[in-house]
């Protein structure tokens, strides 16, 4: 792959015990290079959380990605590289300056949930390393495949912080890197595979590499 090829970010399923995932996670790492992790510990207690984070964080630096998680202050504790903020409205631009405040310049602030053009363009004005498009709400709920690859090709032709478009399936990979996004963003098409995270992993790394095939020949 070429290094302005889209990279993978990968969101866990919901984690309640983090020595039972911990495996499952440093299989799926060992099968395709991951950008970034999210650890989705929302389930948990901040103690808790920052119990399971201090588990899994250094499996996700081992593998050579970056690990989030949705507290300041459970990154903190558990050394992760970064948050990742969620919300709409002047709740999420306090939310991110709070963030921007306690983890900048060392560590990572992103951006997601963003279900209009104006809290995308906001979050865009903050010090955010990326926004996210279609990413899960804490419900599961994902937006319609279609409004996530306008968003993320709206984003990627006018502005210059990096953007994620999260695919919910392996097939839709290729629409997310056409769109133009710097990363793809996977959960369920990896952890529901009967096949195993590792091979869907994989299969979402080559995926890519086809994809920017196909784009380099079109143009």
């Amino acid at each position: 792959m070429s290094a302005d090829s889209p990279q993978l970010y990968l969101f866990t399923p919901p984690i309640e015990s983090a020595d039972a995932f911990a495996p499952r996670l440093e299989e799926a790492l060992a099968a395709a290079p991951v950008a970034c992790v999210y650890l989705d510990l929302a389930g948990l207690s901040e103690g808790d959380a920052a119990k399971a984070a201090t588990r899994l964080v250094p499996i996700v630096q081992k593998a050579g990605g970056a690990a989030l998680v949705a507290e300041a202050r459970v990154a903190a504790r558990s050394k992760a590289d970064g948050v990742h903020i969620v919300g709409r409205g002047e709740a999420l631009a306090q939310a991110i300056d709070e963030a921007v405040e306690s983890m900048k310049p060392d560590r990572i602030v992103g951006a997601g949930g963003l279900r209009s053009r104006h809290d995308s363009m906001a979050a865009g004005e903050t010090e955010v390393d990326y926004v996210m498009f279609g990413d899960p709400a804490p419900d599961g709920w994902t937006p319609p495949l279609g409004d996530v690859v306008e968003r993320v090709s709206w984003w990627a032709e006018i502005f210059n912080v990096p953007c994620v478009g999260y695919a919910p399936s392996l097939p839709d990979v290729a629409l997310i890197v056409g769109a133009g996004a710097d990363f793809v963003a996977l959960r369920d098409a990896v952890w529901g595979d009967p096949r195993g995270p590792a091979a869907a992993l994989q299969e979402a790394a080559d995926l890519i590499h086809a994809a920017m095939r196909a784009g380099e020949k079109n143009t």
